[in-house]
């Protein structure tokens, strides 16, 4: 079996050329000639073009032209931080996560796995005739806005508040992801949003950024400049918003004459989702559908996410633009699938070598472990609490986000097989002590925590003292026929991808329904739902009570009810599993929200009973994000109105600091908290971020002293929102390290160790020569007693800039006890150069801090 699996694994892609090719009988056209040069081979296929062919490429699910060969193509896909929503993959931290590194040498490495993982994956899905959306090899990845603002929820998707921070790690990521042969890229990167877009995510269809040139040239630019220029970036994505009065997505000016004709950029633009329909519905820049067609066209944009393109014959047709304009897009998007071996012989493109057996391996899992060990910053750490012993006896791991996958993932996220959350790591780190559990706080005001629901609560009939549900199994997705297993299952909370519930089901392609009661402990209200993947509903006392279908990512869905202690409810849960091929993981849990009051009692009784308390406390994807529909105290539409940790967690924090016990907070975010009063009274605060699927491992670790925390803040962490401007203005006076004049809670860079670094020798040039990088030099020496990692971190300022000062250079080192490293960077004059008032760099004098 296993060489007739291989046997057709190497057959299937060459037959398929074949047939692309036209058979053998028959001479090749010239765009199927992959030793012609890809210019002559893109001109040659889009002059075959209809126009009805032509506008159906340039949307973003692409029809197959059958006559031409031309296969069906999506060009969706996401890889912010692993390949995301095409099933099972590895998790990094999130990518603020990945920025609290500061080590360019490991996104590379992060990004090559990433790449690895999305060829891998594509060709199983070819393989297995899939062309879907998310299956591609065209990834709208990463995301490089400036983080100007704590506010905005999709801030955990960039690389944090500093330029050159964020374009020097987008540069690895990009070099990454689209590899280093000469003839074919692995995949294509595209940063986003181009341009001037961070928030608010309510308005964001609608606003308008307004700012001068230099705070464009000096903050919003530098980053995707550096990503095209330096990494090669094959494609671009033009954001939602106005700037300066034109929609992103059709602004000459940002399109093409900066991105073309300043950074010569030779790849294609992709608009944001639904962008091209904003210009005339929400901008109303035009008043049509064509119009805002041909007007993004015109502009640059490529390629549409959405459907508004389809009107582009429409457009040719009124006169809005020449049929020239369409082959000019088109031009842009063949080459880049020529560039990705599209239309070539599998055996000559190095990257379809990669078998799918290197998604998801143990060294792609140890990397995720490294990435999250670096990413960890340590806040705080009183009277030196951290590393706590490994001989405790009893450990309280209580909050939301103790136990929750969902605090490791943050958004745009794949599916772990095998997600490690703080209680499971510290549980793996002491299996001979009492590690205890408790849920305490809702996540914030109106936004309740939740845990599976217990066998306690469950009956499998109104008689007798059995637990747990009437489960049955079938081998089909429609719970139809015989089922291949029944039992009583004491919960429902199965992760079938590690544990299937029988070897027939082992592929995740089947069917389940629970049947019995429901029995609450306590009288009062609570949230019932469940989590999981990929079609579930639940029949509570006789009607649905939720229900959801999806084919990306596990979610949530619950709804408020009421129960009576000891009340027995009829509850039906069904289940239907992955369709095959498609690489999801199949899971599913049956969760619930207790009384507030109850779960609070129980986690301050768990406190006090242990002799030291760890919170999994802050943030949560549930909260802040993209577009969300929420609106709770501190909380709005996927962004914050405020900055402060959750009233529920800081009244519970105070509680469980009152009982005297050694506490270490540690906080899951995406975005900086001001958690003022922690600052001052809990003995020990860690930054764990968005971890990944290694989170918890990784911060057990620290926790214990098998890791050194080395990660150092990419944002700075503010006191107030009064300290900070008004969201809505872009102007960066008053914002980012850069321009704060303010006293913060945790600076920009900052990052305790569990060891201490000492520089000395430090050797600038006095001069630095036209278009020579500057060459810094300095000893490095661990003097503590542990191993550790230092960031070097390198500013510069100048009288006549408007910023007090801007990062030039950075390097994280590893040193053992007692080890001294000549650490050297080379710092371009290119950062060294400051941005006047007319958005000119400028390269004058300047003080160099090295930190």
């Amino acid at each position: 079996m296993k060489l007739r699996w291989t046997f057709v694994r190497m057959v299937v892609p060459l037959l398929s050329f074949l047939l692309l090719a036209g058979g053998c009988s028959r001479k090749k056209p010239a765009y199927l000639n992959p030793d012609l040069p890809v210019d002559q081979r893109v001109q040659d296929l889009v002059s075959r073009m209809t126009l009805e062919e032509k506008v159906s490429q340039m949307v973003h699910p692409a029809k197959a032209v059958k006559r031409l060969h031309i296969p069906a193509y999506n060009w969706w896909g996401e890889a912010l931080h692993g390949v995301a929503r095409a099933g099972i993959a590895t998790v990094f931290p999130q990518s603020i996560g990945l920025a609290a590194t500061w080590d360019a040498d490991l996104m590379l490495k992060v990004a090559t796995v990433i790449s690895d993982e999305a060829r891998a994956k594509h060709h199983e899905f070819v393989r297995h005739g899939l062309r879907g959306q998310y299956q591609g090899l065209t990834f709208w990845s990463p995301n490089i806005n400036i983080f100007r603002d704590p506010r905005w929820g999709r801030g955990m998707e960039t690389y944090g508040e500093d330029p050159y921070l964020t374009g020097s790690l987008a540069v690895e990521f990009v070099r990454g992801m689209q590899g280093d042969d000469p003839h074919y890229l692995k995949v294509v990167a595209t940063p986003k949003h181009f341009a001037v877009h961070s928030g608010p995510e309510p308005e964001r269809h609608t606003f308008n950024a307004v700012v001068d040139d230099h705070d464009l040239w000096s903050t919003y630019l530098p980053a995707f400049e550096m990503s095209i220029r330096w990494a090669g970036a094959y494609s671009v994505m033009c954001a939602y918003n106005r700037f300066r009065g034109d929609a992103c997505c059709g602004s000459r000016f940002l399109l093409t004459d900066v991105l073309r004709g300043q950074w010569g950029f030779q790849g294609y633009v992709v608009s944001d989702c639904g962008a091209i329909r904003n210009i005339w519905k929400t901008h109303k820049i035009v008043k049509r559908g064509p119009e805002a067609a041909a007007l993004a066209v015109k502009a640059g944009t490529d390629l549409n996410c959405g459907s508004q393109y389809d009107s582009l014959k429409q457009a040719v047709q009124m006169g809005l633009l020449a049929d020239a304009d369409l082959d000019t897009a088109l031009t842009r998007l063949f080459r880049a699938r020529m560039k990705l071996g599209m239309f070539d012989p599998p055996e000559r493109v190095p990257y379809a070598q990669i078998p799918f057996e290197a998604n998801n391996t143990p060294e792609h899992a140890a990397l995720a472990l490294r990435a999250a060990h670096e990413s960890i910053v340590l806040l705080r750490n009183a009277r030196g609490l951290l590393p706590l012993s490994k001989d405790v006896k009893r450990v309280a791991v209580i909050g939301p986000n103790a136990d929750d996958e969902i605090a490791l993932l943050g958004n745009y996220h794949g599916v772990p097989s095998n997600p490690v959350t703080l209680l499971q790591g510290i549980r793996q780190k002491l299996p001979s002590a009492q590690v205890s559990f408790a849920l305490g706080p809702d996540l914030a005001e109106n936004m309740p925590a939740f845990e599976p629901v217990p066998a306690s609560a469950l009956r499998p009939d109104t008689t007798g003292s059995d637990q747990g549900l009437r489960a049955r199994y079938f081998d089909n997705l429609k719970l139809k026929g015989k089922p291949t297993l029944a039992r009583i299952d004491s919960s429902i909370d199965f992760n079938w991808y590690l544990d299937p519930p029988a070897e027939k089901l082992a592929d995740g392609v089947f069917s389940a329904s629970w049947e019995g009661w429901l029995v609450a402990p306590d009288s009062g209200t609570y949230y019932l739902g469940a989590y999981g993947f990929r079609q579930f509903k639940i029949t509570f006392a006789d009607s649905e009570l939720v229900s959801f279908e999806g084919r990306t990512n596990p979610r949530l869905r619950y709804k408020k009810i009421r129960l009576e202690a000891g009340k027995l409810y009829p509850i039906r849960v069904e289940y239907r599993g992955i369709e095959p091929h498609t690489q999801q993981r199949a899971s599913l849990q049956l969760v619930w929200s207790r009384p507030p009051a109850v779960r609070e009692r129980e986690a301050l009784a768990t406190a006090k009973s242990a002799d030291v308390v760890i919170l999994g406390l802050g943030l949560s994807p549930r909260l802040e994000g993209e577009e969300r529909r929420i609106e709770i105290p501190g909380f709005k539409g996927g962004d914050r109105t405020d900055l402060k940790l959750p009233q529920t967690q800081e009244e519970f924090l105070r509680k469980v600091v009152a009982l005297g016990k050694p506490v270490v907070l540690v906080l899951f975010n995406g975005s900086a908290l001001a958690v003022n009063w922690a600052a001052e009274n809990v003995p020990a605060i860690v930054e764990a971020w968005y971890p990944g699927q290694a989170g918890g491992t990784a911060i057990a670790d620290v926790l214990f002293g098998d890791a050194n925390p080395g990660g150092r803040l990419p944002v700075t962490f503010y006191k107030s929102v009064d300290q900070i401007p008004a969201f809505t203005d872009y102007g960066m006076a008053g914002r980012t390290y850069r321009y704060f004049r303010g006293q913060p809670l945790f600076p920009f860079g900052f990052g305790l160790s569990y060891t201490r670094f000492r520089y000395s020798d430090l050797r600038v040039p006095g001069t630095l020569t036209t278009g020579d990088s500057l060459q810094i030099e300095v000893t490095v020496q661990n003097v503590g007693r542990r191993a550790g990692d230092e960031v070097v971190q390198v500013y510069a300022s100048a009288p006549k800039a408007r910023e007090i000062r801007w990062l030039v250079g950075y390097k994280r080192v590893h040193l053992k006890a007692g080890e001294k490293r000549r650490v050297r960077l080379a710092i371009s004059p290119w950062a060294l150069a400051w941005v006047n008032a007319d958005g000119k760099r400028v390269l004058e004098p300047t003080v160099v801090d090295l930190s």
